[in-house]
């Protein structure tokens, strides 16, 4: 339920945090701002933005670039350890090359990787191809 998710991070559970919410919620697939906008009745501008942004940086949702500054936002799995602002995920984004909806795909490990000279904090996967409901119609 949406109210348990806004209580295990912290925040205060109001209409339309729990409204922007369900919005992730009802979706298996990683949304735009101006996805959200269209799906919201009324709202303002800035209450709509420091919600988001309170959102990722309590961890309820994780900001997805993919190539093209296709910008996506997405929610976090329950156990997302976002110490620091780093948001760490076992998946990979997965981008359909006909629908061009964003998936977290999860996957049991991600593989290590080792750069000699540098320290890697963060890694991102990101896979394109067709999903399973855009390859079911083909």
């Amino acid at each position: 339920m949406n109210v348990d998710i806004l209580k295990k991070k912290n925040l205060r559970v109001t209409p339309f945090r729990k409204e922007v919410l369900d919005i992730f919620i009802r979706n298996d697939h990683a949304v735009s701002t101006q996805d959200i906008e269209d799906e919201l009745k009324d709202f303002d501008r800035i209450t709509l933005y420091r919600t988001i942004k309170s959102f990722i940086n309590n961890g309820v949702i994780h900001e997805i670039v993919m190539p093209g500054d296709v910008k996506k936002l997405a929610l976090c799995d329950v156990v997302c350890n976002h110490d620091e602002g780093l948001h760490e995920h076992n998946h990979i984004h997965f981008q359909c090359r006909q629908c061009q909806e964003v998936f977290c795909v999860e996957i049991d490990e991600l593989p290590k990787i080792k750069v000699p000279g540098f320290i890697i904090e963060k890694q991102e996967i990101q896979a394109k191809g067709i999903c399973g409901k855009c390859s079911a119609t083909t």
